[in-house]
């Protein structure tokens, strides 16, 4: 009888341990280390499925034939976080998934690695790790939460070397990260990949533009800071909130550069091969708040970046490309499918502002709607380049749970330089974050 009831207040004492675990698993995500909760392991998700509906650039094909407009599907982003926070001092961080998988993506490509980093807290004011990492300089959105992004797309221009020298913007470095009462840093040194693996390599040296140098790349220096004026943000991770939605008041302002010596190369006049180092600086401010009683809430974000990869550098990007081939390359600068100049040597100027209306606008779901551009004087184009994006949010438990509706422009070139028509893409998004 004693073992019986035993065995019986064991199994109640399992259960109710289980029921704990469970409540605090469901408000928490993670797996508690210690009874404070301040080490622990955490899983978090996102996925970002999207159908499209758009004009390509002229002259593109799909595997071969000619296409001019299209619909499709695909996966932009799925991914999988994993936190340890191990000891008070001691931060193991990790990502895993696949970006732009669509129709004519090859199959089982499988997982690969976006961050895998190690950190260690000297004090309350810096902390130092190594490893594959997002801990990026030049501005706020070069390393954005994709999770929490305004628009449907962060401005991916601000990711200067996404997938040339890097892995979908991170990079093999050295890093040292912290605040200052409400000064927030990050620092680091990073060692580029290789550009033989990028896509669109030659190993010559061209005489009109410059390219990245195929040479053992020097060390690159990165650093970002930005002085918090209202609410402090989180800075456990390399990635920045894109919008609170009126769960904070935050107010920075910030800057940083990228640099790397004789990361550029070209051909001078007298076809002798010239080194040119690639420089970047820029300055933003962000404005992210409630503005009134109801749960309405504002969304501003300003940039602006000067570029410098070189004599006329200019650089070709469409996202989760639907083509594969042009038969425009005699007459068109742009490259297939929705491809265009988003990178260059010049001058960009960036915006984007958004407004959420109150809490339970439709049902316990609202509206924020936002609007985007991309204005750049690029040295190799004759003409402004102006990308802009237009849509609206449709929260439907926060970013947990959103659909988003998204008018996109962009412009196409002519191999003179000379803007020459424009094309657009109506994209519809729906999202799952579980964080």
């Amino acid at each position: 009888m004693k073992n019986i009831k035993k065995i019986g207040l064991l199994a109640l004492a399992i259960a109710s341990s289980k029921t704990v675990f469970a409540q605090d698993f469901a408000k928490t995500r993670q797996l508690n280390l210690n009874e404070s909760g301040s080490n622990y392991i955490k899983i978090t998700g996102l996925f970002q499925g999207w159908v499209r509906s758009m004009d390509y650039n002229p002259g593109s094909q799909v595997l071969g034939y000619d296409k001019i407009a299209g619909t499709d599907l695909g996966i932009r982003r799925y991914r999988v976080q994993l936190y340890s926070q191990l000891t008070d001092k001691v931060f193991f961080y990790s990502q895993f998934g696949e970006n732009n998988i669509n129709s004519i993506s090859d199959r089982k490509t499988g997982f690969f690695v976006h961050d895998a980093y190690g950190q260690y807290d000297i004090n309350k004011y810096i902390s130092t790790g190594t490893g594959l990492s997002g801990w990026s300089g030049l501005s706020r959105f070069s390393s954005p939460s994709t999770g929490s992004i305004l628009g449907i797309d962060a401005p991916l221009f601000l990711q200067t070397t996404n997938d040339v020298t890097d892995q979908f913007l991170r990079k093999f470095s050295v890093f040292a990260k912290g605040k200052l009462r409400k000064l927030d840093y990050r620092i680091a040194l990073a060692q580029p990949m290789s550009i033989q693996k990028a896509s669109g390599y030659t190993a010559t040296p061209p005489t009109t533009t410059a390219a990245f140098s195929p040479e053992p790349p020097k060390m690159q220096t990165n650093a970002y800071v930005m002085y918090q004026f209202k609410d402090q943000e989180n800075n456990l991770t390399p990635y920045t909130t894109g919008t609170y939605l009126g769960k904070k008041k935050v107010f920075n302002i910030g800057t940083g550069f990228i640099y790397q010596k004789d990361a550029m190369w070209l051909l001078d006049s007298a076809g002798n091969t010239t080194h040119h180092a690639m420089f970047h600086v820029a300055g933003d401010v962000y404005y992210d708040a409630p503005v009134g009683k109801k749960g309405e809430a504002i969304s501003l974000y300003g940039n602006f970046t000067h570029y410098d990869f070189g004599h006329n550098y200019l650089r070709n990007s469409g996202v989760m490309n639907p083509a594969t081939g042009t038969t425009s390359t005699n007459t068109l600068m742009n490259a297939a499918g929705n491809a265009f100049p988003m990178y260059g040597t010049g001058n960009v100027l960036y915006a984007q502002a958004g407004y959420k209306f109150k809490d339970n606008l439709i049902g316990k779901t609202t509206l924020m709607p936002y609007v985007s551009l991309q204005h750049a004087d690029y040295e190799r184009l004759n003409d402004a380049m102006n990308f802009y994006d237009v849509g609206v949010n449709w929260l439907l438990a926060g970013h947990n749970s959103k659909f988003t509706l998204s008018y996109q422009n962009r412009p196409v070139y002519d191999t003179a330089a000379d803007l020459t028509i424009r094309k657009g893409a109506f994209i519809a998004q729906y999202q799952v974050f579980i964080n």
